[in-house]
Formats: structure tokens, sequence, C-alpha cells
């Protein structure tokens, strides 16, 4: 007798756009140092700041916040070469995101980070290490790098952890109960990355299925991808 599979419905990937706004930022000890940071602007250290912090750590949600305080533009490190560098600066504020090491055009940063203390212009870099260690070929730009203050996001605690998750999950208009946050945060990776990751994996998943989002198919889902 042939055995009936459990019917899948087709699952259409959507878009789920984050809301940048300060609102809807969580904060806890993982992230409060950096958000301080943010909300001291203008009272800088320095003209030049570095967020540093892994993938989906919140770097980008508050660099958002920054740019609409002080009327910054975004500027992709990869797009540093053939950027426009006075015209990038200016609003006299300017986001540089996700440089990386020899992923950016050296030259062009020295002359960015000189360009923004001369005409008292200020910058945001974001990246996933701190710059003082980067192999660069620039020697004058090797010590513009370790004189800029970092400020790092670290893993999130259990509390901000649920708390992003439930957000994750109302973004797509997913209501959860505290059975299935405890059950995911205590079985994820510590990071805002994995709890992406696990809120797009479950709604797939639900749609698929055709059941409720609950402890149960959670369970299920976790366990099979750790088959």
């Amino acid at each position: 007798m042939p055995v009936r599979s459990v019917p899948r419905q087709l699952a259409f990937t959507l878009g789920h756009a984050e809301n940048f706004a300060r609102e809807d930022f969580l904060s806890g000890p993982s992230n409060a140092a950096a958000l301080a940071l943010i909300e001291s602007w203008p009272e800088w250290p320095a003209s030049a700041v570095v967020l540093v912090g892994p993938e989906g750590s919140g770097k980008s949600h508050l660099a958002a916040i920054w740019a609409s305080e002080a009327g910054g533009r975004f500027l992709s490190a990869r797009a540093l070469a053939d950027a426009d560098l006075p015209a990038s600066l200016a609003t006299g504020a300017l986001v540089v995101e996700d440089l990386a090491a020899e992923a950016f055009d050296e030259r062009a940063l020295f002359h960015l980070i000189n360009l923004a203390r001369e005409e008292g212009a200020y910058l945001l870099l974001t990246a996933c290490t701190a710059p003082a260690g980067w192999p660069v070929a620039v020697p004058d730009l090797g010590s513009r790098l370790k004189a800029l203050p970092v400020i790092a996001l670290s893993p999130p605690d259990d509390m901000l952890l649920r708390a992003v998750l439930l957000k994750l999950f109302a973004d797509r208009q997913l209501e959860v109960d505290e059975q299935l946050l405890a059950y995911v945060a205590t079985r994820i990776e510590r990071s805002f990355a994995a709890a992406r990751t696990v809120v797009a994996r479950l709604d797939q998943e639900a749609m698929q299925r055709q059941r409720p989002l609950t402890r149960s198919l959670a369970a299920d889902v976790l366990r099979e991808s750790e088959t």
C-alpha cells in the first residue's frame, strides 16, 4: 500500500524589508556602546570612527540611524575607487559600508579620511573585523587606520536574542508564543544572522507543510537540519 506523503504547498520567497528607524533598534549589553556612540554625535572622539561586528549584528541599522540624524550619505567600500569623494562628503557626513581587508582602494580611503578631517566632515566606517590588523600597502593609511576609534558589537545575550527573534517573526506578520521563542533561542548560534536564517526557514516550512508555526514544528525543522 503506497505511503501518502504530507502535502507541501509551494512557498514563494518574498522580500521582508527591515525598518531601520531608531525606535525599531533593539538595544542590549552587546550593542550598548555602539548605540551610545551613534547617539553622542557630533561629540565623537574623532572625525572618523569604525563600527565592527559580524554580519547581521546591527551595523547597518546603526549606520542608518546616524545617517538620518547627521544627513549622511552611503557609499560601498568597493565603490571607493570610482566615487567622487568631495561630492560624497558634500553633506558633511558619510557612511562607508562593508570595509574588508584587501577589498577596497587604499589610496581612495586614505584620501577620504584626510579630506573629511580637512573639511570638518564625519565618517562612519563599518567592517566585520577591526582595521588595525589589516595588511595595507599604503603606509600612511596603516597609521590612520590604527588611530581610528573602534566600537565593537558583540553577540547578543539571551534576552536580546529573543527580542530579535520576536521582531523578525513580527516583520513577517507571524505570531509566536514564548515556548517557541525559548526553544529556538537555545538551539541556534548566538548571532543576529542565525536568527534571521532560522526565522526565514521556519516561515517557509510552515507554509510548505501547511502547519501552524509552533514549538513542535520548530523542533521538527531544527532536528532535520541537524541530520
